[in-house]
């Protein structure tokens, strides 16, 4: 068998494939910490609402035309459920690969997704050489793909509602304490929003940022909230919203579920009509972003 000298290795969370599954997947992401019942029925009623996740598929894909894009071996390995990242570093042992550059498809670096990929990696010993990409959120491809999406969303709510309707950016909240101890997660994710904005050339006043999905435990976490954000534009006179997260590669539970039901649900509420840009999924600029990324490794 031939030997493969260099590869690509995606990381990502990783989702359950259906409802069935979420109890396993829970106990993976706490590490064998059994959750209260009532929270396990409320992340299944979540991924019951919007059928299934298919972040699993959505990566792969992804993979598929990084990898087309290369000409390399692309691997695709998951912190949380299958295709875990230690099966997936053996099948690259396996496949006699030397050489792989990382990268997290989580371009805002912090230790809560990024790190922890990389521990995961890490953490029984690789034993070929790894370059880890350690962030990427102002990647100009990157920009460019988020643009894309934005400017068309953005342009068909400004047609429907006849106004310029307000943006707001998302990324998954992390608690503060992470930031206090100097996680760059939050200058990141903050100057990733603002370089979508400038260059789909957005006026100040028409795009705003907060952070959504915030957890319930480990003390406060970081904001402003989606709903207080909502409720500012609200005071303000707007009819209106839409929503881009650009901390999210694809479309998962965090987009499907808490985006496009419950804040779309909240902003009902304040008498807003919400609109959200489409995610990047198989966009050729995020699969462009990734090649050049690798491609200044290898160099």
């Amino acid at each position: 068998m031939n030997s493969i000298e260099q590869a690509v290795l995606l990381l990502a969370h990783g989702s359950p494939n259906s409802v069935d599954e979420v109890p396993d997947f829970l106990l993976q992401v706490t590490g064998g910490r059994p959750l209260p019942p009532p929270v396990i029925e409320e992340v299944k009623h979540r991924y019951g609402l919007i059928g299934r996740s298919p972040l699993t598929e959505l990566t792969l894909k992804q993979g598929e035309l990084l990898a087309s894009e290369l000409s390399l071996p692309v691997y695709v390995g998951m912190r949380n459920w299958r295709p875990l990242i230690p099966d997936v570093v053996h099948a690259m042992v396996s496949d006699g690969v030397s050489r792989a550059v990382a990268i997290c498809l989580a371009p805002q670096n912090s230790r809560t997704s990024v790190g922890l990929y990389r521990s995961a990696l890490e953490k029984n010993g690789v034993p070929f050489a790894i370059d880890f990409v350690e962030s990427w959120h102002d990647h100009p491809l990157l920009i460019q793909a988020f643009v894309e999406k934005l400017l068309q969303g953005w342009d068909r709510a400004c047609t429907e509602f006849n106004a310029r309707v307000p943006v707001i950016f998302t990324a998954h909240s992390v608690p503060q304490r992470t930031i206090i101890e100097g996680d760059p997660y939050e200058s990141q994710s903050r100057e990733t929003a603002s370089l979508v904005a400038r260059e789909a050339k957005l006026n100040p006043e028409d795009w705003n940022f907060a952070f959504q999905s915030q957890g319930m435990s480990g003390g406060p976490w970081l904001g402003p909230s989606v709903e207080d954000t909502i409720r500012r534009l609200k005071e303000q006179g707007h009819r209106a919203v839409l929503m881009q997260p650009i901390g999210f590669l694809c479309d998962h539970v965090e987009v499907l579920y808490d985006i496009d039901i419950a804040f779309k649900k909240f902003a009902e509420s304040q008498d807003l009509q919400l609109r959200r840009a489409q995610s990047l999924n198989d966009s050729p600029l995020l699969a462009g972003a990734l090649a050049d990324i690798v491609r200044a490794k290898l160099r």
